[in-house]
């Protein structure tokens, strides 16, 4: 089976942090970044993020562009454990697209209920170390017709892509600060120990994008 191709989206500071020690992290980009990302979002078949960043910005994770009425993503939420709130915002946000929220086979059948009411729930009994498998994810999302996704998430989830293989394509914002060490990595770690097993890609483009810069990369060899 063809897995959807993917797409890493990252929002980052100049030296690659996401957020402040203390999570802190709206915003780090600008307006003019941030209304590209919506169309980046219109121009896929689905979105994913993972649930640390939901409890962290309880984000829409829909396509809002002013004066045009854009095509909507399919919203997917992993989360292992099922913590996500029936409040949350994504479930409750009737102008998005659809929503999935993937969960571990072993959660118990009243808490994906209570779930199912406002959303797909898929439990899967796959996993990549104590989270439940991207590749696995991705395989089903090929099977729903899914051609195209983006993710939009914090380190772990990123690092799980990048490590699984998985990033065809990054949409990298960076916006014209600097945050230092104790601040959070865009990307968790790989586990290399060698340089010829990074990852490579190859930059594309690169352009102006307010006071950030949008670059875009593909994997190389691609």
């Amino acid at each position: 089976m063809t897995r959807p191709r993917v797409t890493l989206k990252l929002a980052t500071s100049l030296d690659g942090r996401i957020a402040l020690a203390n999570g802190a992290s709206q915003w780090i980009t600008g307006p003019e970044s941030r209304a590209e990302v919506h169309r980046l979002r219109a121009a896929h078949d689905a979105v994913v993020t993972g649930i640390g960043t939901v409890l962290a910005d309880d984000p829409l994770m829909s396509a809002r562009i002013e004066g045009e009425t854009p095509d909507q993503p399919r919203r997917i939420v992993l989360d292992t454990h099922l913590k996500i709130s029936p409040e949350a915002h994504i479930l409750n946000d009737a102008e998005g697209g659809p929503v999935m929220v993937f969960c571990g086979g072993s959660v118990p059948v009243h808490l994906r209920d209570r779930i199912a009411a406002k959303a797909e729930v898929v439990p899967l009994n796959r996993y990549d170390g104590p989270s439940i498998s991207l590749k696995s994810v991705l395989e089903h999302l090929s099977g729903d017709g899914i051609e195209t996704i983006m993710i939009e998430a914090g380190g772990k989830l990123a690092g799980a892509a990048m490590r699984s293989g998985l990033v065809d394509r990054i949409e990298w914002f960076r916006a014209p600060m600097m945050l230092g060490g104790d601040s959070r990595s865009a990307i968790d770690s790989l586990g290399l120990e060698r340089l010829d097993e990074a990852p490579i890609f190859t930059r594309i483009s690169v352009a102006e994008c307010g006071n950030d810069l949008w670059e875009s990369y593909e994997r190389a060899g691609e």
